[in-house]
């Protein structure tokens, strides 16, 4: 990741410096013209990469439409965790568009994004939600149907690693939501049983894209612990090839999105950064978002999608959890629950 961000680092300084010496910067003293082209980048994780794609063409022309200026957008992505470390340690974002709020309190507490980016925007900053699902292969040979079935002897299990991935956060928590109701809250029984799950983890990738590739093109495991989204255009990409399950118990999945006030205030581009992110919760991008299979935030048009998700799924939300910052420290801090269980990570 360190090799990663320093490419991606020097890739964007000198894209930077290239807009600059093109013209296309802020207007300069002395009269020189407002800019007409715009250059942002989006920090954002593993399977957002379709999506955006798609979103930024509809926002560039969109934006040109309403100001004249033209936008450009580059994107970064990895590992959700990975992502909120590379910005907070210099990677030249102007916005994140992460997988968790936490990971944004991550770039804010190195100071670069403004307390009460939350309220900043509709939903507490989250404009789509997702939630976790199950992705066996084809005819499902491994009879998963739920939660209990991933710790059962034999079955290969993917899933990514929540010190870098906020998809594998979410994963870990849906869970652990499960054996808690099926345990009776016994602390004992529920960390024995996700050590049983944790046990039968093949790989633990980077991120869930990651995840993903072991699973679909390396042919690992007999069920990958996925992003509903992440699922959904597995099964468009390969027809036929897998199943998606959907547990008893999952999680609302709250996907969080914030300006980077440090870098934008610098580069000039909180404007176009701002509109960037409120764009989101248009019709137009809210359908978008469900095209590409994350749930909008709009219940409107989510209810118009009734065919694509499942509505009737039952999740628990973090707020069960006590929110992310008692998650955190709960669970995934160095010495947390996580590492209680997957005793074999220092060897992985």
């Amino acid at each position: 990741m360190e090799h990663l961000t320093k490419a991606l680092t020097g890739a964007l300084v000198l894209m930077t410096l290239a807009t600059g010496l093109s013209g296309c910067g802020p207007a300069q003293s002395g009269g020189a013209p407002e800019a007409t082209t715009r250059t942002i980048t989006n920090a954002s994780y593993d399977p957002t990469r379709e999506f955006y794609a798609a979103y930024n063409a509809l926002f560039a022309g969109h934006y040109e439409r309403e100001t004249g200026v033209t936008v450009e957008v580059t994107q970064s992505h990895g590992g959700s965790g990975s992502q909120a470390l590379a910005v907070a340690q210099g990677l030249p974002a102007d916005v994140v568009t992460l997988a968790l709020a936490d990971d944004i309190a991550q770039v804010e507490r190195a100071g670069l994004i403004d307390p009460g980016w939350e309220g900043e925007l509709p939903r507490d900053s989250a404009p789509y939600t997702s939630t976790i699902v199950l992705l066996t292969r084809a005819g499902n040979p491994k009879g998963i149907r739920d939660w209990g079935d991933l710790a059962r002897e034999g079955v290969g299990v993917i899933t990514p690693n929540p010190k870098t991935s906020g998809g594998a956060r979410w994963n870990f928590l849906a869970a652990w939501a499960w054996a808690e109701a099926q345990f009776g809250g016994d602390e004992r029984q529920i960390e024995a049983f996700m050590k049983r799950l944790y046990d039968n983890v093949l790989v633990l990738d980077a991120g869930a894209r990651g995840s993903t590739t072991s699973f679909v093109e390396n042919g690992q495991g007999d069920v990958l612990i996925a992003w509903e989204n992440e699922a959904h255009l597995t099964l468009k990409q390969h027809p036929g090839a897998y199943e998606m399950v959907s547990p008893s118990v999952s999680i609302l999945c709250q996907p969080a999105v914030a300006v980077v006030d440090g870098v934008a205030r610098s580069r000039g581009s909180a404007a176009v950064a701002k509109a960037y992110l409120e764009y989101l919760y248009s019709d137009e991008a809210q359908r978008l978002a469900a095209e590409h299979f994350y749930r909008p935030s709009d219940e409107a048009i989510l209810a118009a999608y009734k065919d694509k998700f499942d509505l009737n799924l039952q999740m628990t939300t973090i707020a069960h959890f006590g929110g992310w910052q008692a998650a955190q420290a709960r669970f995934f801090v160095d010495g947390g629950a996580f590492d209680r269980i997957y005793e074999r990570q220092a060897g992985a």
